[in-house]
């Protein structure tokens, strides 16, 4: 029996004299993982995340967000929030007429809805949905005190199910995301687990980059695989690791100075043909307007030009990947 190695040797000696081996692409095995055929010259449809405008009112956010070249505002829609969830059915459509009248849109917020035997819950999906917005965060659960692991992602499962359908029947999508930390989804088997039941149409993760590559290290990439296909909605922000008082914390950059990888995350997307409405969060000193303050020790100008360069930043790495 002929040796194969042998076999193919002399195939590529016989290509090489016919010339045709430089006609073939040569693979980089390295790099192959991340490759698509996939072109999309557009740019990313960017909403900017109202925590960090909430010294703002409702029509100077959709004017700045506008000005700022966002395509739409993530409105906050939890205790100390834009809007107040027990106001919901009131302040909500006032705050979206608002936003759009000041040029803007509203097309995702972000909430603590947890369950559809909370009426306020219930109030804020219903709100939203008759007021065209098409995608809400939930809350993040935590692990049960006194059930397992199992136990508790089995009872967030059938929550997350019953709010898929809730969603299905008014024609909006609610999305969970993955966060670094102890509560349910810092791993992302958690998040494939939960949503294992619910209706996939109407309900999916907002997928972090920032949190997976805090959490994932270098396996983020198995997560990414694991929950592509339940992706709705991404959020973008950047990190790098720093002592802080002796120990180790990730702590929040703006968009390219940090550790995530955007090159090879923004490929991967382009290689799955995926696009998601994306949020970006701007989480780095900025006076106090990252943790969602009412007032703010720096000049808004300072955070308004911050937004704006991260937003630039992610469209240029959008559209080199």
């Amino acid at each position: 029996m002929e040796n194969n190695s042998a076999h193919t040797r002399r195939d590529f000696v016989k290509l090489t004299a016919l010339g045709v081996i430089g006609t073939i692409p040569l693979i980089n095995s390295a790099n192959s993982f991340f490759e698509s055929d996939f072109f999309d010259a557009s740019e990313l449809d960017i909403s900017i995340f109202s925590k960090h405008l909430q010294f703002l009112d409702y029509k100077t956010s959709g004017e700045m967000a506008a000005e700022m070249g966002f395509s739409g505002v993530d409105l906050t829609v939890r205790p100390k929030g834009h809007v107040l969830p027990e106001l919901v059915k009131t302040d909500l459509p006032k705050a979206i007429k608002a936003i759009k009248e000041a040029g803007s849109n509203c097309k995702m917020i972000t909430t603590t809805i947890e369950s559809i035997t909370n009426p306020i819950d219930v109030d804020i999906i219903t709100t939203a949905a008759s007021l065209g917005v098409n995608y809400y965060r939930s809350n993040w659960f935590k692990f049960k005190e006194g059930k397992t692991m199992i136990e508790s992602l089995d009872t967030y499962q059938n929550e997350i199910y019953q709010l898929s359908e809730l969603n299905k029947s008014l024609g909006i999508v609610g999305c969970y995301q993955n966060h670094a930390g102890r509560h349910v989804g810092s791993s992302f088997w958690e998040i494939d687990t939960i949503l294992k039941t619910a209706n996939p149409n109407y309900f999916g993760t907002q997928y972090d980059i920032r949190h997976a590559m805090v959490e994932g290290g270098n396996s983020w990439i198995n997560g990414f695989e694991l929950l592509k296909s339940k992706i709705k909605t991404i959020v973008l922000k950047d990190f790098k690791w720093a002592k802080v008082n002796e120990k180790w914390e990730p702590i929040n950059v703006p968009i390219g100075e940090g550790m995530v990888d955007f090159s090879s995350y923004f490929k991967l997307l382009k290689k799955y043909q995926l696009k998601p409405d994306v949020c970006l969060h701007v989480e780095y000193d900025l006076g106090g307007a990252e943790k969602g303050n009412s007032t703010i020790t720096v000049d808004k100008k300072v955070v308004f030009d911050a937004m704006k360069k991260d937003r630039m930043a992610i469209q240029k790495l959008w559209k080199e990947a």
